[in-house]
């Protein structure tokens, strides 16, 4: 247990003097601040690592984790960070970012109980029921799976285009918002291509006064 715990203080300093080894002024400049690009709304899976996954360097990407990537609209950790990220960091693209293989996806799927998350996971099987029809047409489990996995990231673009921050945003700025999925058993991230750019466009896909 300690060589585990060790393991990490150790790697920190092989990581410190990497940098410095790089740049000698590379913490110096990391410490004048931060001006990232993008927010990163991902799942808290130890497998994928916003920054390691998209080869970005510390400072570009703004990140946000949960259990399942969701945005929920009660969720006031989420929304601080959203709020933070858009006025405070002035973000020009938000990305929703899914993996194949999600657990949380798995155990909303399953009659299972696992506890307190099982609260949480409501979230994605309102995602299951609003799309039962075409999930259920799916055989394969595996397949299924995958496919609830993009309607769920899906599902989460559309929740943060509706929340007030982003709708403010768009008043007086251009903000994208993007859905991607990574494919922890190819490395490779699928751009669902589903963005939304502006108040307007939303209205117009998805049918409600704002």
């Amino acid at each position: 247990m300690e060589n585990l715990y060790k393991k990490l203080l150790d790697g920190n300093k092989r990581f410190a003097e990497s940098k410095k080894f790089e740049d000698k002024e590379y913490f110096k400049k990391l410490s004048y601040g931060q001006t990232p690009d993008y927010l990163w709304i991902g799942c808290s899976d130890s497998r994928v690592p916003a920054n390691e996954i998209t080869s970005t360097k510390s400072g570009e990407i703004f990140v946000h984790r949960n259990v399942a990537n969701l945005v929920v609209h009660t969720d006031m950790n989420l929304l601080s960070v959203l709020e933070f990220a858009i006025n405070n960091l002035k973000i020009k693209h938000i990305i929703v970012c899914g993996h194949y293989g999600c657990g949380g996806v798995k155990a909303a799927m399953s009659n299972d109980l696992h506890g307190f998350v099982d609260n949480w996971l409501c979230n994605i099987k309102d995602v299951y029921t609003k799309h039962e029809k075409e999930l259920s047409a799916i055989k394969e489990p595996d397949k299924r799976e995958d496919r609830l996995t993009e309607l769920n990231v899906i599902e989460q673009v559309r929740n943060v285009a509706k929340t007030t921050i982003v709708q403010q945003a768009w008043k007086v700025r251009p903000l994208h918002i993007h859905g991607w999925v990574y494919g922890i058993n190819s490395g490779l991230i699928t751009d669902l291509c589903v963005i939304h750019d502006d108040q307007e466009s939303l209205e117009e896909i998805y049918r409600f006064k704002l």
